[in-house]
């Protein structure tokens, strides 16, 4: 490493602790500080108190990493404003070139919408160099998926979480939009056990009320047979996915979790439907069955589904942390 090189690292290394920051808060800075080096002392110094300067501007300063994902990765922070915990989602927009339509149709989708309970709520992005932050409502409970790597959830407690994913996806069609990546990993929970739908990189926007979409998103195991035979789909799509989400909590794993994502793609169209064992009850596989109907026009609507009785029936209040 050369005297400059280390000179730079020392430089972004004393820039990143003063703030108590991550490497990547002041990733951005690297070229800037690199132009320094050819500068006299004095007018370095100067330019080094500049960088200062800007980075106290930040919205928030990160306290952890929580999560990473196909784009970016998602820090806990505190808002400097009012010391409000909140999740930011950082993109390096260098490297996410080729997702840059993705990218915007998230932030679209975080901006356009309401504020809803069984949605994570949206504070705001900003650019900080080549970087795209994304303010976020931090959940400290985890994930669904948390839960089930620990243990299987039982029914009452799917039927509470299945409720809310019903009340949030009926919240994004009055929006005009899908998910498309209904699963137990993008089910989150607050500390004290509220159920909120997360990770809108994959939500579509409906142009009206009979529009389908035609690009091939979402978790192959989680896919519904339409997308995979003709990629044209709309809302249905995601009730597929919440019963394969069913049988995920129920039993630990989507159905095919040990094939290949290639040869579950060929297996979901051209196999019957995956179903419950016989061991749950009626209530909850008959809800399984019915979101698990490969023609998307006879599977049943939201509004079908939230009077079923393994949803109707499903215990009020806040899933049990």
């Amino acid at each position: 490493m050369s005297d400059d090189d280390e000179w730079v690292d020392d430089a972004l290394d004393d820039l990143r602790k003063d703030f108590g920051l991550p490497k990547v808060h002041v990733k951005h800075l690297r070229k800037e500080v690199e132009e320094l080096c050819d500068m006299p002392p004095d007018r370095r110094d100067n330019e080094l108190k500049k960088l200062r300067a800007e980075i106290s501007k930040l919205e928030c300063h990160f306290t952890q990493i929580v999560g990473s994902g196909a784009f970016g990765k998602v820090y806990r922070g505190i808002r400097i404003k009012d010391k409000k915990e909140i999740a930011v989602k950082i993109i390096d927009l260098e490297d996410s070139k080729d997702d840059i339509a993705t990218i915007s149709r998230e932030i679209s989708a975080l901006s356009t919408g309401r504020s809803c309970a069984q949605l994570t709520n949206y504070f705001g992005a900003s650019i900080n160099g080549t970087n795209l932050w994304i303010y976020m409502e931090f959940i400290g409970g985890g994930s669904i998926l948390d839960k089930v790597q620990k243990k299987v959830l039982d029914e009452k407690e799917i039927a509470i979480v299945v409720r809310e994913v019903i009340l949030g996806l009926e919240y994004l069609a009055l929006e005009g939009r899908i998910h498309r990546d209904i699963k137990a990993a993008n089910i989150l929970l607050t500390s004290s056990g509220q159920v909120k739908l997360a990770d809108f990189g994959a939500t579509a926007q409906l142009t009206d009320t009979i529009a389908q979409c035609n690009t091939f998103v979402g978790s192959p195991y989680w896919m519904a047979p339409e997308i995979l035979i003709s990629n044209k789909y709309d809302g249905k799509a995601d009730i597929w996915s919440l019963g394969i989400t069913c049988i995920e909590m129920a039993l630990g794993k989507p159905p095919h979790s040990k094939l290949h994502p290639l040869s579950v793609i060929r297996i979901i169209p051209s196999k019957p439907s995956p179903e419950l064992p016989d061991h749950f009850s009626k209530d909850f596989k008959d809800f399984v069955k019915s979101c698990l109907i490969k023609d998307p026009i006879t599977r049943p609507g939201l509004k079908e589904l939230k009077m079923m009785p393994f949803v109707a029936n499903a215990m009020k209040g806040l899933f049990p942390m």
